[in-house]
Parts: structure tokens; sequence; C-alpha cells
């Protein structure tokens, strides 16, 4: 008897740069947990955020039943990317298995993914600071990234992640970055229209910026932009954004 064919795809760059974006883009997931109660397989959707490092980070509540599942066994795994038009298993979809790591309160970190969750979830500031509220960090340990019919590949954690020495700088800036763009590109909400083929006249803005790339939101779109490369200077990062901003302006 033949071996049968491996459905896997050499796992190349393009694969990684999908998966990042679906990890990255995504409002929320499908988050599996173990259920400490019966040891069955238990899942619910979460809100998404990612760290500067790109390490997808939850908000949940502590009576909830993926909460106290994360307490007793930090395995996880989290499904990401929206179905459109036609067969749902027609669209590229990630499966990332993460260990969770629970946020303290009042730390530095806690501070930087509350601020970046809230640029993109801003109604989650009617909850976020809950007493029973926490943050977890999703650390990636591999994926399963599933790019539509016959574009199977597995992936590593580090694929996944952020690792430049500008981490820290542009965590730090990234504030003053997206108020130097705006300044610098008044018309910047109409150029991240036209880049993500938008016509319906709804407001853009970057709510997020890293070294690898930038997140942009209108209403309940997420649009996620890559750079070529991670950047390793934080003093780079506008005019990365800008690059991408402005690359179809003339089109």
């Amino acid at each position: 008897m033949k071996d049968q064919a491996s459905v896997l795809r050499e796992t190349d760059e393009e694969a990684r740069k999908l998966a990042r974006i679906l990890l990255r883009s995504a409002r929320y997931g499908a988050l599996a947990v173990l259920d400490p109660a019966t040891g069955f397989p238990f899942a619910s959707r979460v809100l998404l955020g990612t760290d500067i490092d790109g390490v997808p980070v939850i908000l949940v509540s502590a009576l909830s039943t993926h909460t106290k599942a994360l307490e007793a066994d930090p395995r996880a795994s989290l499904l990401t990317g929206e179905p459109g038009r036609g067969d749902p298993l027609a669209h590229p979809r990630l499966t990332t298995q993460c260990i969770a790591e629970t946020v303290e309160r009042g730390s530095s970190v806690h501070q930087r993914i509350r601020t970046r969750f809230l640029d993109r979830h801003t109604k989650a500031k009617l909850y976020i600071d809950f007493p029973d509220f926490r943050f977890f960090r999703l650390i990636p340990q591999s994926a399963s990234l599933n790019g539509g019919f016959g574009r199977a590949y597995l992936l590593e954690g580090a694929d996944l992640m952020i690792l430049s020495p500008a981490n820290d700088a542009v965590a730090a800036q990234a504030a003053q970055v997206v108020r130097d763009l705006v300044d610098k590109h008044p018309d910047l909400s109409g150029a991240l229209a036209k880049l993500f083929n938008e016509s319906n006249g709804a407001a853009w803005r970057v709510c997020g910026v890293d070294c690898a790339g930038f997140d942009a939101i209108s209403g309940d779109l997420i649009n996620r932009c890559e750079f070529e490369s991670p950047i390793d200077n934080a003093a780079d990062i506008t005019s990365h954004i800008s690059k991408i901003a402005y690359s179809v302006r003339e089109i």
C-alpha cells in the first residue's frame, strides 16, 4: 500500500504573513479550554486584542467558565478567521495553540495592554476596570493554518510573534506616532479607505501600531497592514506606515 501524500504544504513566508494577519486583524475569536469540572473541551467567544509583541490578549470575567478553566489549566486553542460569501470552509482560518498567562493588574504590561485593547474595543471602557475582569496573554506555541482548500500549513509559535528589539520603544511612543501621522497627513482616513478599497464614506483611524505593522479600524471592521519586515528602530515606524497608507494614492 502506498503512503498517502501529506495534505500539508511547506510553510513559507506567504503562509506566515497570512497567519499573522488572521490573528492580528481579529476583533474576536473562538477560545477552547478544558472545563475543570468535566474535563470536556469548552468553547466560547472572546474579544481579542494584541500586545506589542504580537501575542493575542483577551479580557475576561473571573465568573466565566473559560477564566476558571485557564486558572486550572493554561492550555487553550484559539480560532480566528472570518467566513465570507459562499462556502465558509473556502475561507482562511487559523487555529493557534496557546499557553495563557495572567496579566497582573497595575503592572506596566497591564497598562500597555489596556491602552491597546481600548483603542480597538472602545465599548470595553464600560467594564474594563471592574475588579473581576482581567487580561490574559495567550502565548502562541504552535498553529495550524488552513488557507482554503488544499492550503494547509503548520507554524511555530515564534512565527506569530514580533521579535524586535524596538518593541518597548514603539510601545512607549505609540500614541505619539498616531498623533504625528494625523498631523502630517490630515487626509489619512481617506487614504486608508482607498487602501482598503472601502467606498462607503466611513472614517478610518489607526488603532494600533507595532514593529511589524499597524491596525486600522472603521466601525466593526479592522484591517491589518504588515510591513515587509519588522523594524528594529522606533524612529522608522511613521515612515513605514505612511508608505503603506499612501501606496495606492494615485491609482
